[in-house]
């Protein structure tokens, strides 16, 4: 299973703990540990095409300048996990960013995309092809991973954004239940029943599409 994209809480919550008794160096240590990954989740999560238009680095540095100025009122309430609320503000980002370049994005660039930034995605994605398909049949050459990877990335495309999005947080974030839970707003229970329902969806999607490609 590969690993979250956000550091080991251990750590943050040392630096958290320092940051509240005033210790300038801790905050910059905690913003600093979670710039990589805050550019990780852009690239994943930001549209192909309106990365094309707006630079990452600058998407990047908006959030960890809105981080920094709002991170006093997070120590005194910390309503959720902080990495959790780091990325509610850069996915605030991201929406305005593709809010500002969408028409000229769906006006100039070609509509397919790819899901998830180059060199990322296909491990990702042919884990979960591994959840979804028949073993005996998942390919192990990586010409064929690739193909598979591609095929799966394409079909996630097809779900409702409800189960489109809970999928690429456990699967491409890699975000515990827990964490989705937290992240959305869900008790555990109903953050595991919406993630089943929406793999149940994909694999039905890509049995149907596999029926199709066969007849």
């Amino acid at each position: 299973m590969a690993k979250s994209i956000w550091p080991q809480s251990d750590q943050t919550e040392t630096l958290l703990a320092a940051a509240r008794e005033g210790d300038a160096d801790a905050v910059n240590q905690l913003l600093d540990r979670h710039r990589d990954p805050v550019r990780r989740l852009v690239q994943l999560r930001l549209d192909r095409r309106v990365q094309q238009r707006v630079d990452v680095s600058d998407v990047v540095q908006d959030v960890m300048f809105e981080a920094n100025g709002r991170l006093q009122a997070y120590l005194d309430n910390p309503v959720m996990a902080f990495h959790l609320w780091l990325r509610q503000i850069a996915w605030d980002h991201m929406i305005d960013a593709y809010r500002r370049h969408r028409k000229s994005a769906k006006r100039d660039m070609d509509r397919e995309q790819p899901l998830v930034a180059a060199g990322g995605a296909d491990q990702s994605t042919i884990e979960l092809a591994g959840q979804l398909c028949d073993p005996e049949l998942t390919p192990q050459a990586a010409a064929a991973q690739r193909e598979l990877a591609q095929h799966v990335e394409r079909t996630i495309e097809l779900l409702d954004e409800q189960d489109r999005e809970i999928i690429l947080m456990r699967h491409y974030e890699h975000l515990t239940n827990q964490e989705v839970a937290e992240a959305l707003g869900l008790n555990s229970p109903a953050a595991s029943m919406r993630y089943l329902r929406a793999i149940r969806r994909l694999r039905e999607l890509l049995q149907s599409k596999g029926e199709a490609s066969d007849s």
